[in-house]
Parts: structure tokens; C-alpha cells; sequence
């Protein structure tokens, strides 16, 4: 009895240590105290020049920490997970990622100014590496550097039109609320041809974390919006919808359930919406939260609620969570990837990789 006592307290003590050093870990993120969102890992990003670079991957096997093969999460099924490093300085604090139609390549951006690009390989229809990975500068109007620590906090990414090649993407901004136009040329994001603005009154480290994309009938595409956790007078997530690119967004709001922040969003097929978020405390460590919003509900002025498809907290293989893309598999099946925000704290953090089915019912 003594000894089972013991193993048994010593594993509890063990998560414990694990749990606290992870709370740890998570300073710098947007839900901790003020004087963390400094971000002191954060690299000045102002003379990174574009190169390619050499990232590590590691497997992640099961999504729960305990080991056990248990496919089926929430309504989502397990499909594999990648640590990603690199010994680039410039490598981490991924926000926002976008993939190609068939998963098979990505552009993700940083809140550091920076966005990386690879082509992204499967076994058995698991991640299994990043190769021909390219770093770069996110550049200003005219091509310019963005000189301004403020002008660079990236959180978000999607495709507009065209491919990971040769195409157009939205990137949002939080500190510096806005979201760019900006061009892709040879797998390369170049400098913006022109912004979208929200509406005043954000946050400045609660402001612009997600934008996707809303198919439509005739194949008309407009764009949503939400603030990390600014909240209107009713207690709701503000957010805002563009039917029309040069006209400006009309508000929307996402009901605040349980405290938790939009860190992403994206858009499916069929006109549904996919939200990220994630919530951090002290005393419990961090929580994510995928929710799945119906088509018909995303209209200017709704009060959107949705669907919990998984949460999650650190008895699974998350981190700081807060890029969200989907794509479709060669069967036709819905894919959701997430990627990790590291807040470049790689002693106790990672850049984190995860896939997952969309399951039918």
C-alpha cells in the first residue's frame, strides 16, 4: 500500500510540475498579465531578409499526453501532429497559417513580421515534415519595411485568389489594426497593394486576430473579421463583415462563452465557419476551443453562437494555439490544422502542429 501510495502521488506530482511549468511558459500570451504581452523572446525582425531554412519535425503520435490511442475527439478524429523547430532566430510565434487546397503546401505568418512558406509531406496520411521552407520580411505599401514594432503584429492568413505560388492573401493585424492585400509572387508574400480597416474603439492587444473567407452563391466570397477580445456593450466578441471589398464592414459578434479569446478563423465549402480560441489562466493553465457556425447564421448584425466541435486543455498535446486552415484530403474529406504561437519562448514552449478530421455527424 505504501508503494502505490507513493507511485501514485509521484505521478500526480509530476503533471503538476508539468501543468505549473507550462502556466510558465505561457507569459506573452494575449490573456496574461500586461507587462507579458512585451513578448522579451520576441526577435527584432526589421533586417530579416528572405532565405531558405532548415525545420526540424518531430511526430506527435496521440493527442492525448498520456499515450493512449484514442482517435475520436469531441467530433473531430485525430490525425497527427508535428513539433516544429528550426535554429533560425526568425523561426516561431506562428499566428495565422493558410494551406493550399490539397494540404500540400502552407504560408504562415508571425506576430513578429515574418511569414514562412513549405511544402508540407504525409505518411500514411499523417504530417510528417516541412520541406523547401523559405522565411521572410512582411513588407509595407511600396514594398517598404515595416520599421515599426507595432505595424508587425500578424495574426492571421487567408487566400483570396490564386494559389500559394502566384495569388492574393488577407493578413490581419492586431496592434496596428488592419488587414492587407497582399501579393504572393514564386511562394514569396510581397508588400500590399491596399488595407481594410475595421472600426475604432479596439483594444490595442485585443484587436484584429482572425479573418476568413464565407463562400456564397455565385461564387461570391465575402470576408470576416473578429477582434481577439474586444467586447461590445453586450459582452459579445466584435466582429465585421465585408460583402463588399470597398465598402466598409458591417459589425457582427460571436457570443463570449466561458472567457474564451478568438485567436483564428476559416471558412468551408459550404459557406459554414470554423472559430479558434483559446483560454489561459493562471490557476488552470490553457484551453483551446474549435466552434463550427452554420452558413445561414453569418450575416450582418446575427448574434453568432455555433457548435463546440473539441476543447482541449494541457491533458493534450496543445500549446498557445492560434492558427487555424482547412483543406480537403484526397478522399474528399474535410482537414482542420492548427499551428502554435511559441512567443519565440523555445525553452518552454513549442511550435505545435496539429491535424484533425472534420467528422460528418
Amino acid at each position: 500500500m505504501q508503494t502505490k501510495i507513493t507511485r501514485s502521488f509521484s505521478k500526480r506530482s509530476l503533471r503538476r510540475v508539468g501543468q505549473l511549468l507550462s502556466i510558465v511558459a505561457l507569459i506573452g500570451m494575449g490573456a496574461s498579465p500586461s507587462f507579458a504581452n512585451k513578448k522579451p523572446f520576441k526577435p527584432d525582425s526589421g533586417s530579416v531578409t528572405v532565405r531558405s531554412i532548415e525545420v526540424s519535425s518531430r511526430a506527435i503520435r496521440h493527442f492525448h499526453r498520456d499515450g493512449t490511442a484514442r482517435p475520436i475527439v469531441g467530433k473531430l478524429r485525430w490525425r497527427g501532429g508535428l513539433i516544429l523547430s528550426s535554429t533560425d532566430t526568425a523561426f516561431g510565434g506562428y499566428s495565422g497559417l493558410t494551406l493550399s487546397p490539397d494540404g500540400k503546401s502552407l504560408i504562415a505568418v508571425s506576430d513578429a513580421g515574418t511569414w514562412l512558406s513549405a511544402d508540407l509531406s504525409y505518411k500514411k496520411g499523417r504530417p510528417f515534415g516541412l520541406h523547401k521552407a523559405r522565411i521572410g520580411p512582411l513588407l509595407a505599401l511600396k514594398n517598404r519595411r515595416l520599421t515599426r514594432r507595432r505595424d508587425r503584429d500578424a495574426e492571421s492568413i487567408r487566400l483570396l485568389k490564386g494559389n500559394l505560388k502566384y495569388g492574393t492573401a488577407l493578413v490581419s493585424f492586431e496592434v496596428n489594426q488592419r488587414i492587407g492585400f497582399f501579393d504572393i509572387r514564386g511562394g514569396r508574400l510581397g508588400g500590399p497593394s491596399r488595407y481594410l480597416r475595421p472600426g475604432r474603439g479596439l483594444f490595442r492587444n485585443k484587436g484584429l486576430e482572425a479573418v476568413a473567407l464565407l463562400s456564397g452563391k455565385k461564387s461570391r466570397r465575402d470576408v470576416i473579421a473578429f477582434a481577439e477580445r474586444s467586447l461590445d456593450s453586450n459582452g459579445h466578441h466584435r466582429g465585421w463583415i465585408w460583402n463588399n471589398l470597398k465598402a466598409p464592414g458591417r459589425p457582427v459578434a460571436l457570443r463570449n462563452l466561458d472567457g474564451f479569446d478568438i485567436t483564428d478563423a476559416a471558412g468551408l465549402e459550404n459557406g459554414d465557419l470554423l472559430v479558434l480560441e483559446r483560454r489561459f489562466r493562471w490557476s488552470e493553465g490553457v484551453k483551446m476551443r474549435v466552434r463550427h457556425i452554420k452558413a445561414k447564421t453569418l450575416q450582418p448584425g446575427a448574434i453568432l453562437n455555433g457548435k463546440t466541435l473539441v476543447r482541449a486543455d494541457m491533458r493534450y498535446e496543445i500549446d498557445n494555439m492560434e492558427g487555424l486552415a482547412v483543406h480537403k484530403d484526397p478522399a474528399g474529406k474535410t482537414v482542420i490544422t492548427l499551428i502554435s504561437d511559441n512567443n519565440f519562448n523555445t525553452f518552454l514552449q513549442r511550435t505545435v502542429l496539429l491535424q484533425f478530421e472534420l467528422l460528418s455527424k
